[in-house]
């Protein structure tokens, strides 16, 4: 069967890039409210490529009416098999500047064995990986399943806890596939197993009036901008290690992440050393960080000379698994306060927010995946954590928590460059994710019956022309 797989996956890609190619060329930027047109126009693009490869039923849903919507697709599942929600989001992060872009951001290109283009490996790449997955059976997977589309992800998906509450049981599945990280590297799978979370804040320090002669008042008149360098440099001890009182620390990764490799993924400038201490998986997956993000301050072009009264700055904390987002959020605020120099004044207003997660990778869907994996890349797959905040990863674990989640790529690299310019999909990989996420519905199928939600939401089989 994996041999036959193989073929049917291979003999589907083109059509399948194709697609993925129509996809990319649509504008669906959610962070910009302008682009709600194209929002629009790229679910209606998924739900009719679903609708096309054979699901029962599509709908695209804009439950809270903030014109990024969602896609539904089902394929109902064959009496005593289990169900399987595939998950990808349409919407994609602004271009920037385009004259940034080797080539046009929103026009794909091939060039050495990678597709480039906005939204090709985050992740327009995952919804083309589910599309082939279920061409692949020719519309009649051996399981049931049912694709959800977001459209908000890139904008930190503000509606989706409201969204999958309200559709829990068209959703209910016993195992949930997230396709939204990367591998480890090229053809080194890897199952995202822990997120870090985030909390963020705004600091301003105040301390005159109206800004004043710095030579007349500069010596005893403190400035804000020069306080709130004091007080951003005590977010670190000497070694870089954040020293926020009060924050997790994670239990150490297994896997080895060189260090060179990661200076040149990162571009750390020679003679530049890495800050913190600890293996580089430790910094980066098992401990927090403490990041200054923005400083409104006079810009250095015709800044005068005069003493600051107010300056400000957003301060990110990535937080660890196991610790608490809101409560990290109030000891970073407490630290601020605490750590005011001379006597300055201080306000914390509170920000972003995320909580981080770790998912338990054991178990026979965990079993049914590597075997899958395995088959697909030729090596087995490793288990990594995120440095990132995916928070939608918490919000299917809240609302499903009888469900096993799965994090995957969908081809995705340490060098696709996601969010970046030149944002690309290495396209050997990403046959590797289809046909991964194929086999893995196969052998899903093998399993032994696992309880009520092993009909999935629509037990009925899927008409006659869906083949």
């Amino acid at each position: 069967m994996s041999d036959d797989l193989r073929r049917a996956v291979h003999r589907v890609l083109p059509g399948v890039l194709s697609d993925l190619k129509d996809l990319i060329r649509v504008q669906s930027v959610s962070a910009d409210p302008g682009a709600a047109p194209q929002l629009r126009r790229s679910a209606e693009m998924t739900a009719g490529l679903f609708a096309a490869a054979g699901a029962h039923r599509t709908e695209i849903l804009d439950d809270a009416g903030t014109g990024r919507p969602a896609v539904l697709a089902r394929f109902p599942a064959p009496a005593g098999r289990p169900t399987v929600l595939l998950y990808a989001h349409h919407d994609v992060q602004p271009a920037g500047d385009p004259g940034a872009w080797t080539t046009p951001p929103f026009e794909p290109e091939i060039t050495g064995g990678r597709l480039y283009g906005r939204g090709s490996a985050d992740d327009k790449a995952g919804i083309a990986a589910h599309l082939a997955a279920v061409r692949a059976f020719g519309g009649r997977p051996p399981v049931g399943v049912t694709i959800l589309v977001e459209g908000e992800e890139e904008i930190g998906s503000p509606t989706l806890g409201g969204f999958l509450a309200r559709h829990r049981d068209s959703l209910a599945a016993d195992a949930i596939v997230l396709a939204d990280s990367e591998n480890f590297a090229v053809g080194v799978p890897a199952f995202t197993t822990t997120l870090r979370g985030l909390a963020a804040c705004v600091v301003e320090v105040r301390t005159l009036e109206t800004g004043v002669h710095s030579g007349t008042y500069g010596g005893a008149a403190p400035d804000a901008l020069t306080a709130l360098c004091r007080l951003l440099a005590t977010l670190h001890d000497d070694n870089g290690d954040v020293a926020v009182e009060g924050l997790v620390t994670a239990p150490r990764p297994t896997v080895e992440y060189p260090e060179e490799r990661f200076r040149a993924e990162a571009s750390v400038l020679d003679g530049v050393p890495l800050v913190g201490t600890g293996g580089v998986a430790d910094r980066i997956w098992a401990k927090p960080a403490a990041t200054v993000l923005a400083i409104d301050a006079p810009a250095v072009a015709g800044a005068p000379n005069a003493l600051v009264p107010a300056a400000r700055a957003k301060v990110s904390l990535r937080l660890a698994p196991g610790d608490d987002a809101p409560r990290a959020r109030a000891a970073l605020a407490r630290h601020l306060l605490d750590h005011a120099p001379w006597g300055v004044r201080v306000q914390v207003t509170e920000s972003d927010l995320a909580q981080p997660h770790a998912i338990d990778p054991h178990g026979p869907v965990y079993d049914a995946a590597r075997r899958a994996y395995r088959l697909a890349y030729g090596r087995d797959v490793i288990d990594i954590g995120g440095g990132g905040a995916i928070p939608f990863v918490a919000e299917f674990a809240e609302t499903f928590p009888e469900s096993t989640i799965l994090v995957t790529s969908p081809g995705g690299d340490p060098a696709c460059r996601a969010h970046s310019t030149d944002e690309s999909l290495h396209l050997a990989d990403f046959e590797h994710a289809c046909l991964a996420e194929a086999l893995l519905l196969n052998e899903l199928a093998a399993l032994p019956d696992s309880g009520p939600q092993t009909a999935g939401p629509e037990s009925e089989p899927p008409p006659a022309n869906s083949a």
